[in-house]
């Protein structure tokens, strides 16, 4: 059992194609949208323990923090919690690894949200985070501003080794992974321009931006806004679809029909009947968006929260075995048929 605040989906799929079972527990106000709460990224550190003594240390064989929490909103984790989470792993002998692809935006949350951090760069705080770690990995088009690439770090010198021999193997050598040269650069300038904290602030201000004037005008989010993406609930904004009719991907279709705008599904579709959440990922490109194209899609949304109730569920035409949102096919239900439900 790997355990996680929240696993994303290829990190789910990873665990599960190894015959691994992936645990979510992040803490209970991390699975309720509209509650505004610091670190809802939190994970559920009695949960944590609860599962360790239940299935015994033997078979966890680490413990997984995302940060931030991508698949429940883009929620962060505070420091007292990795402490906490650290803590317990450290008891039990067991591996604690960050999913860090988005470490910096998780750090200048913790510097204006958590006591104590506030005259802290977010650099030292990313530096303290990974301190009470063992290792992580990351996918550098996050935070590592970067247009492909990613790596795997540990402080296990035999393991180290074993992945290199792995990475040959599949990759490239372990100096390069696969990757080209000019990408290894960019991966090492992006990483600490990510913690630079007036980008920091453009950044953040911007989501917020986004996601308060949608809200202001009702339409349902995850409260508060993240740090890379705002999410809409789908659940509640077409409460006439049910889950297993996919509502998240049908508001995501009609965004793109209503004014090309691509955002992806986060629910039913990737999850299967286990999502506790249907949502809908607005996901703000680095140093692409104008304060002109953030007004477009709030008109966007608005315009279709106005027409909200005349969308329609989808149905699945195809799905593959595994992470089947990606190459899923599906079609719009007749309109009678969302009629039907609605009644």
């Amino acid at each position: 059992m790997v355990p996680n605040n929240t696993h994303f989906d290829t990190t789910r799929a990873n665990v599960e194609f190894v015959g691994a079972e992936a645990v979510d527990l992040v803490i209970a106000e991390g699975r309720q949208p509209s509650l505004k709460h610091p670190f809802k990224g939190n994970m559920d550190v009695a949960a944590l323990e609860s599962l360790i003594e239940k299935v015994g240390r033997e078979r966890v064989p680490l413990v997984m923090l995302t940060v931030t929490n991508n698949s429940g909103g883009g929620q962060p984790v505070s420091m007292e919690n990795v402490k906490a989470i650290s803590a317990v792993c450290r008891k039990h002998r067991i591996p604690l690894y960050f999913d860090a692809c988005r470490f910096a935006e998780n750090s200048y949350f913790i510097k204006i949200r958590e006591q104590g951090y506030e005259h802290k760069s977010p650099k030292e705080i990313a530096q303290e985070m990974f301190s009470y770690g063992d290792g992580c990995t990351m996918s550098a088009k996050k935070d590592g501003m970067a247009n492909i690439g990613g790596f795997l770090c540990t402080n296990d010198d035999l393991l180290a080794q074993q992945e290199k021999n792995l990475l040959i193997l599949t990759e490239g050598y372990p100096t390069y992974g696969g990757l080209a040269g000019r990408d290894l650069e960019a991966i090492a300038v992006g990483l600490q321009e990510a913690l630079h904290q007036d980008y920091l602030e453009y950044r953040i201000a911007s989501t917020a931006y986004l996601g308060n004037h949608i809200a202001d005008q009702g339409v349902p989010i995850v409260q508060p806004p993240g740090g890379h993406a705002v999410y809409i609930d789908a659940r509640a904004f077409l409460p006439h679809i049910p889950p297993d009719r996919f509502p998240a991907v049908a508001l995501a279709n009609e965004l793109y029909l209503e004014g090309g705008i691509r955002s992806v599904e986060i629910g039913t579709l990737m999850f299967g009947a286990s999502a506790t959440m249907d949502l809908v990922r607005l996901a703000i490109p680095r140093r692409v968006y104008t304060q002109s194209h953030i007004d477009f899609v709030v008109e966007i949304i608005l315009e279709v929260w106005k027409k909200r109730e005349q969308i329609q569920g989808m149905k699945l035409t195809y799905e593959a075995p595994f992470l089947r949102h990606f190459t899923a096919k599906l079609e719009p239900e007749p309109a009678e048929a969302t009629a039907a439900l609605r009644s």
